[in-house]
């Protein structure tokens, strides 16, 4: 089971055993805490950064594929723990690279002013949210279903990105593509009528993605509890990794963003404290899933 202990939330805590592998072409596999991992990589050589670390939900997250204690005890703990890791990967960057940090509700309005501490407020480039539909409702506030992705680069000016492309759906440009301006919908495909240039789609936009959560039926599901869709992830290397860069993903549970990296044509670092992600990740990779 993958736990934080109070320890390993501390600075200086003293640093455990790295065990790197390399499952597939220009893919690296590190059995360590991020921190540990952190101090191993070569700096100025990850062009994209993409971490999904812990929520501090206060519970313990389980699924078929493993489990984690996911409580830090207090959001001052897990700023602690997120800074001392963060600041450790700066050096790792290359000129302009992109940062982009998957939390939720609890705590991105913290990890929002620990980004501007560590790149400056000029450092940001967008909060993408994604929505993905699922979730329960109350009767008491507006159902949550949306994680937040904060993206950051040392040089906004000069970091990386390939605007997302969607099916164009008007007459006049039938079977080609077009940026995403307004909200990229993987979902489902919705038109509104035009008068001059026939359906147009709802499917255009930029900082709302709608990619739906893994259905427990869906084939690339492999039970980590916290698995996030390839469709998402193919999306974000795609537009803020350059082609044969590397991408960074210190908290890579099942191993999505190796997956969508290597599919891409990007190398890939991935790093987990836990085995059992550490298995999965592997597996997929091995079987190109």
């Amino acid at each position: 089971m993958w736990i934080y202990t109070r320890a390993r939330m501390e600075p200086g805590a003293s640093p455990t055993s790295v065990a790197w592998t390399e499952p597939g072409p220009g893919v690296r596999l590190c059995h360590a805490d991020w921190l540990d991992a952190a101090r191993t990589i070569e700096r100025g050589t990850v062009h994209m950064v993409y971490a999904d670390p812990p929520f501090n939900t206060g519970t313990t997250r389980r699924g078929a594929g493993g489990a984690f204690d996911d409580d830090f005890g207090s959001t001052g703990a897990f700023i602690a723990w997120l800074r001392e890791r963060l600041a450790a990967t700066v050096p790792l960057l290359s000129p302009a690279a992109a940062v982009l940090m998957h939390v939720d509700w609890r705590t991105s309005h913290h990890v929002r002013l620990l980004l501007d501490e560590l790149f400056g407020a000029a450092g940001f480039v967008n909060h993408v949210v994604w929505s993905y539909g699922l979730g329960g409702s109350s009767p008491r506030r507006f159902a949550r279903k949306h994680d937040d992705i904060l993206l950051y680069s040392s040089d906004p000016e000069r970091m990386y990105f390939d605007p997302p492309r969607v099916p164009a759906t008007s007459r006049r440009m039938a079977g080609r593509t077009k940026k995403a301006t307004d909200v990229i919908d993987l979902a489902a495909s919705s038109g509104r009528a035009d008068e001059a240039d026939g359906p147009v789609s709802d499917q255009t936009a930029g900082d709302v993605v709608r990619v739906p959560s893994i259905n427990n039926m869906a084939r690339e599901r492999v039970g980590w509890p916290t698995q996030k869709p390839l469709a998402l992830l193919e999306l974000l290397v795609r537009a803020c990794c350059p082609p044969g860069g590397t991408v960074l993903d210190p908290c890579c549970g099942s191993g999505t963003t190796l997956v969508a990296a290597s599919r891409l044509g990007r190398r890939a670092i991935g790093v987990d404290v836990s085995a059992e992600a550490i298995a999965a990740s592997r597996g997929r990779l091995q079987h190109g899933s």
